[in-house]
């Protein structure tokens, strides 16, 4: 039994798989590391801080761009010429961008180099969960979806460490790492399951397929809907920790880059246990009410963590740092069921739908986050952090259990079969 799991598990398709999420996300977090500073280099003439941040909003809102327009050109690509060509495609492109952008010296090459990162990035997750959810068993899959995520998840720690040795090198070492990942297509193959499909006379990655009827509208719709209290928490709560920080009168220094490297690291664990609970429990929408909980628990715990520390000292002892890098760390383990959310989408819908399905729900949900942060400082303003926090918070992580409660149970799901508008159709 252990040698069967074994073999599932870790196979060349899940390694490959993981090492090019791996990739993947080292890019997108040593952006958000190193981007203030490789602005300030391309610029010796020197800029104000309020001009770097605006700069570096621009080209983050500009990846963004990039990854939804990649998500969609990669998702229709996946479902009609087959997952592999995605896999590797999308490495191919976010690794050629990453060494332009090594030596970019203006704006405008800049911006060019993370549109197209952006574009690569948008690929390589949606690809590799939909092929390893269907070269596996179906008893095992959530097993190496949870392997494909803890491996990937572990590139933004070494961003962060790797960010410090300069920006130029930074962004070098992600497009050398890409770029070796092409050498271990050998031994990788295609889906049986898309090969069957790729057969047959159906309609094959129409992205407006989607919105053809109520039912897989709305189907869809609740995929990208049961991930909102991720990109919350890492990209508000998270990333603007020092912020927070002061707020609740932490004396110590926060600095940011320790606070990604913290919060992903507490999502690899995350992942790691909502992977192992969803096989344990033979259940996925089990795992994500535990960790919709959780997550509340979480938040409610970051945001009052003086009145906490207060409550268990004998007197008004400042928050530490320490104590508020732990409260990050476990921020980062409640939202630790992104790759169960890419593997749910992707289970949803036929083999004729599913990668452009799984690729474009985690693109989608990132960009989410703009509308979270509109929300967010809308009530902000008009309060203060902590009634927006509660809000946002609150609403979106009922909004999550109202959309799971809508989708069926995928555990051991047979995924050989089409999508049809109205009924599913066996190949």
């Amino acid at each position: 039994m252990e040698q069967k799991l074994f073999k599932n598990v870790f196979n060349a398709t899940v390694i490959v798989a993981a090492l090019g999420y791996f990739v993947d996300v080292y890019d997108l977090v040593l952006f958000l590391v190193i981007g203030k500073d490789s602005i300030k280099a391309i610029f010796p003439e020197g800029l104000t801080d309020a001009l770097v941040l605006q700069k570096f909003q621009y080209l983050l809102n500009v990846q963004m761009i990039g990854m939804l327009v990649g998500g969609i050109f990669w998702g229709v690509l996946g479902d009609k010429k087959g997952r592999l060509s995605v896999l590797f495609g999308s490495i191919f492109v976010y690794s050629i961008a990453n060494i332009a952008n090594a030596f970019v010296t203006d704006m405008n090459w800049y911006v060019a180099c993370r549109f197209i990162a952006g574009v690569g990035l948008a690929g390589e997750l949606g690809a590799g969960i939909t092929l390893v959810s269907e070269s596996m068993d179906k008893k095992y899959r959530g097993y190496g979806t949870m392997v494909v995520a803890s491996i990937g998840v572990t590139g933004a720690v070494v961003a962060g460490l790797v960010g410090n040795i300069g920006w130029k090198t930074s962004y070098l070492v992600g497009g050398g790492l890409g770029l070796s990942l092409l050498l271990l297509r050998i031994g990788v193959f295609e889906s049986g399951i898309f090969q069957r499909a790729h057969q047959k006379s159906v309609s094959k990655g129409n992205f407006f397929y989607l919105f053809s009827n109520k039912r897989l509208f709305l189907k869809y719709l609740h995929c990208i809907l049961i991930g909102l209290p991720i990109w919350f928490v890492i990209g508000v709560l998270v990333g603007r920790a020092p912020e927070i920080a002061k707020t609740l009168g932490v004396t110590d220094p926060i600095v940011q880059g320790t606070c990604v490297i913290l919060c992903y690291t507490g999502l690899i664990f995350g992942d790691l246990a909502s992977g192992g609970m969803s096989q344990w429990l033979k259940s996925r929408k089990k795992v994500f009410v535990i960790f919709y909980v959780l997550c509340a628990a979480s938040i409610l715990v970051y945001l009052n963590l003086n009145l906490i520390v207060g409550y268990f000292s004998d007197s008004l002892v400042p928050v530490s740092a320490a104590i508020f890098y732990s409260a990050v760390t476990l921020l980062g383990f409640s939202v630790g069921f992104w790759a169960m959310f890419v593997t749910v989408a992707s289970e949803q819908f036929g083999t004729n739908m599913r990668a452009t399905v799984a690729t474009t729900v985690p693109n989608f949900i990132r960009g989410s986050l703009v509308l979270i942060a509109f929300v967010f400082d809308y009530i902000f303003v008009r309060s203060n952090m902590f009634w927006a926090s509660y809000i946002v918070s609150a609403l979106l992580i009922l909004i999550s259990f109202y959309s799971l409660s809508r989708l069926e149970e995928t555990f051991g799901k047979d995924l050989d079969y089409i999508e049809e508008s109205e009924e599913r159709s066996e190949i």
